[in-house]
């Protein structure tokens, strides 16, 4: 196994972040390394409608981030992952991951992968994919769920 130095781990805030978690804390110890990030991505509700309904989704996407801001951390402190290596960042799941990947130097992504499809399901399936194909480092896909 390779010598990973930065890990970053993508969660969904699922259930089965815990698996996740759990994968890449494991590596990390086998690793010795105390350099593991946590990742998450909102996707914009815009993104999601693609404009095409004149709503104001801002109330919406306020108490998203509030709850996914409170569910990293509580996930992070469980992993003892410090704050300032808790990212929580809004945008397209597979741009993001990789764009903040590249920015700290990470030698190791860890995400979870089922293969299904839709809302709310973020790194799963196609962006797991598009991650794995388009990252310059190495890529864990822990298979989640059934």
């Amino acid at each position: 196994m390779n010598n990973y130095n930065t890990i970053l781990v993508a969660v969904d805030l699922t259930a089965e972040a815990e698996q996740v978690m759990a994968r890449a804390a494991a590596v990390a110890g086998q690793n010795g390394t105390s350099n593991l990030h946590v990742v998450h991505v909102i996707e914009p509700l815009s993104f999601a409608y693609g404009g095409d309904i004149p709503i104001d989704f801002s109330a919406i996407q306020d108490e998203i981030q509030k709850q996914a801001e409170s569910h990293l951390r509580t996930l992070c402190e469980k992993y003892g992952v410090a704050a300032e290596h808790q990212h929580l960042v809004t945008g397209s799941p597979e741009k993001e991951i990789q764009a903040l990947a590249e920015e700290l130097g990470t030698d190791l992504v860890v995400l979870g992968s089922h293969g299904r499809h839709g809302f709310g399901l973020l790194l799963m399936g196609s962006t797991a994919n598009g991650i794995l194909h388009g990252a310059k480092m190495d890529v864990l896909a822990v298979r989640v769920g059934t």
